[in-house]
């Protein structure tokens, strides 16, 4: 049973809080901001309207890629699904020629990074001796990056197209050990699917190149590079939860969470469809390991309102990023250095909630806002188009709506089925806008010189989470 805990302690934490945004913000002006390679870190529009910064709160089901742990606290049976519209462009001034402006596959990036979570604590829905269990299913795409430049370009000997619709499914487990401490785990199985663009990583350009090293192209043919795999890889984490509130809600929440590094051993085609050529090919995609720590506080917390303020840190190691260098089927090898570097971001996030307002008895109305800023693993010497990374801020706002039962969706669907059995216990959706402004970056040292010049890259996300929860009276 959880004890009620003096509210006076809690003043101990807001100093904490306050310490760690001011270390945060000094950290913001005294070194270059997030640049992230191509993991996609907005898998819930609540998240993403917090700048991320959500490993710590965790309270829908995308907690099974945020923080496994958290979804203990989550009751019944639970899901979210969500996508992300991303809008962008890149603007290329090389040091000499005309100016090339890229994008991200089109108007919006096609397909767009979905998600499914799927949450179930086995105690509300089984039996009360596995209260202290829940089951966790995600499917979503962690990894991943669109870029596209026109055919007739100065840098389309390198790249025209790059894609890596990279899918996670997620079986996840946690266990509550007491009313301070859970601790969850997840595999992550890393693949592809024809349902998602090509269904494959694929790398476009001409063959000027080529065809200067001695194969049997045109300077204008088109070349392909694709390969896929399925790669085994795993995620953990805590939530420590010192303080609650008389109603047993946490005001104070610490999360740590780890995933590993993956491998996937790409197999697929070197093509120049111009020719009719194909050469079997094979390359080594690393995905890095990735540490995240948060916290999470409530100074306003009661039956009428909360106010959540939470820093996390998130350390990727990019470093296992060292090549891509891709063997043909007749020896040939085709270099492609990385030798990435280690990086880090910082989200900071607040959420204002108004719990059953007069004009809305029914439901929940939350307010978010978050910035973040983070260093970019990509070195100057070995950039490249397909990932034009640089250090940038990011700005994100959004709102919520849970309609719990006894109101209704839109005006005509009830939000909750009966009392009796399992059924319909809320409904909800979030919407959250993020733009990533990287700053201006001049490339004057790279292995090759038709990147040199200045790069300058704008991305524009929208997302969008539906989320049901469904309950089971307990019977038993």
């Amino acid at each position: 049973m959880i004890q009620h805990t003096d509210h006076s302690r809690f003043s101990f934490f807001v100093p904490l809080l306050g310490a760690l945004l001011t270390l945060v913000m000094a950290a913001s002006f005294s070194r270059p901001a997030f640049g992230e390679g191509f993991r996609i870190l907005d898998q819930s529009a609540a998240a993403t309207a917090q700048g991320g910064a959500f490993a710590a709160q965790a309270d829908d089901p995308s907690a099974v890629h945020y923080n496994p742990a958290a979804i203990t606290d989550l009751p019944g049976l639970q899901m979210t699904a969500g996508t992300l519209l991303v809008n962008g462009d890149i603007d290329f001034r090389p040091s000499s020629g005309p100016a090339i402006e890229g994008d991200f596959g089109g108007t919006f990036a096609n397909p767009p990074p979905s998600s499914f979570f799927v949450s179930a604590r086995l105690g509300d829905l089984l039996s009360p001796s596995f209260e202290p269990w829940t089951l966790g299913l995600g499917v979503y795409a962690p990894f991943g990056n669109m870029t596209r430049y026109p055919q007739s370009s100065g840098i389309a000997p390198i790249l025209t197209r790059a894609a890596s619709p990279i899918l996670d499914i997620t079986p996840t487990v946690a266990f509550r050990t007491n009313s301070m401490l859970a601790l969850g785990a997840g595999l992550d199985i890393y693949t592809f699917s024809d349902l998602f663009g090509e269904g494959h990583v694929e790398i476009q350009q001409t063959a000027a190149d080529l065809a200067r090293a001695g194969f049997p192209f045109a300077p204008d043919d088109g070349i392909e590079l694709n390969g896929r795999d399925t790669a085994l890889g795993y995620h953990a984490g805590l939530l420590f939860t010192p303080l609650r509130n008389e109603q047993g809600q946490p005001l104070v929440n610490v999360a740590l969470v780890y995933r590993s590094r993956a491998t996937l051993n790409l197999k697929g085609q070197f093509l120049n469809r111009n020719r009719g050529f194909a050469l079997g090919a094979k390359a080594d995609l690393n995905l890095p390991q990735v540490v995240t720590a948060g916290l999470a506080v409530w100074p306003v917390r009661d039956t009428r309102r909360e106010w959540k303020l939470e820093v996390d840190v998130d350390y990727a190691d990019w470093a296992s990023f060292d090549h891509l260098d891709v063997t043909l089927s007749n020896g040939a090898v085709l270099p492609n250095p990385r030798n990435w570097q280690d990086s880090y971001v910082v989200m900071a996030g607040t959420e204002y909630k108004f719990i059953s307002p007069a004009l809305l008895p029914f439901w929940d109305i939350a307010i978010r806002g978050g910035y973040v800023f983070a260093d970019s693993p990509v070195p100057e010497r070995t950039f490249k188009p397909d990932v034009p990374d640089a250090d940038s801020h990011s700005y994100s706002a959004g709102i919520g709506f849970l309609c719990r039962r006894g109101g209704t969706f839109l005006g005509v669907i009830p939000c909750g089925t009966g009392q009796e059995g399992f059924g319909l216990a809320a409904l909800g959706f979030d919407l959250a806008y993020k733009g990533i402004f990287y700053q201006s970056r001049g490339i004057s040292n790279n292995q090759d010189p038709r990147v040199h010049g200045v790069w300058d890259t704008t991305i524009h996300v929208a997302s969008l989470t539906l989320r049901a929860n469904f309950d089971a009276p307990r019977s038993f």
